[in-house]
């Protein structure tokens, strides 16, 4: 797979899960200058139809060992540099130990690689998904499964189970 059928992937993944929230999905938009003055490229640019905030994504995608990995610290400074929210979604296994640490530990980086069939969302897509939800206000996706926290739940299980003294 190409990094250009990567975003076109995460471009789908985007449409099939999020369209009903008023998303549009635009490629490869020129939007100011990058941190060394050249013209800056998005990738994939999403408006929020309902809130009218967007978010930049950077696709990057290395199934063997090559030139994409030595982009990601540049990447990855020029969207913190950027005047608005932005993030990379990278996957694949051609990333060195190195490189997929920084992608890791990144705030601004998601792993996805969705189902090419389904285009479900998955534990492959989670990360991803919550950074969305955190940007567009999102919530039921990060509580999805949850019950809200009641305070007679927890009244409950205390009786239920004895109390344990902490020992010194």
């Amino acid at each position: 797979m190409t990094g250009h059928q990567y975003a076109t992937l995460i471009a789908h993944y985007i449409w099939h899960n999020f369209r009903d929230r008023g998303i549009q999905i635009y490629r490869e938009i020129s939007l100011g200058k990058s941190i060394i003055g050249k013209n800056r490229r998005i990738d994939l640019f999403l408006i929020s139809e309902v809130t009218n905030s967007a978010f930049a994504i950077e696709c990057k995608f290395q199934e063997s060992q090559g030139t994409v990995e030595e982009k990601i610290p540049y990447t990855l400074n020029d969207l913190m540099a950027m005047p608005m929210q932005g993030c990379i979604v990278y996957a694949g296994n051609g990333f060195s130990k190195g490189v997929l640490h920084m992608l890791e530990a990144a705030e601004i980086a998601a792993y996805c690689w969705p189902d090419e069939h389904s285009l479900d969302s998955s534990d492959r897509t989670k990360e991803f998904d919550h950074l969305l939800a955190m940007h567009f206000g999102w919530w039921d996706i990060a509580v999805a499964g949850k019950k809200p926290w009641s305070p007679q739940t927890t009244l409950d299980q205390l009786i239920e189970e004895p109390l344990r003294t902490p020992v010194h």
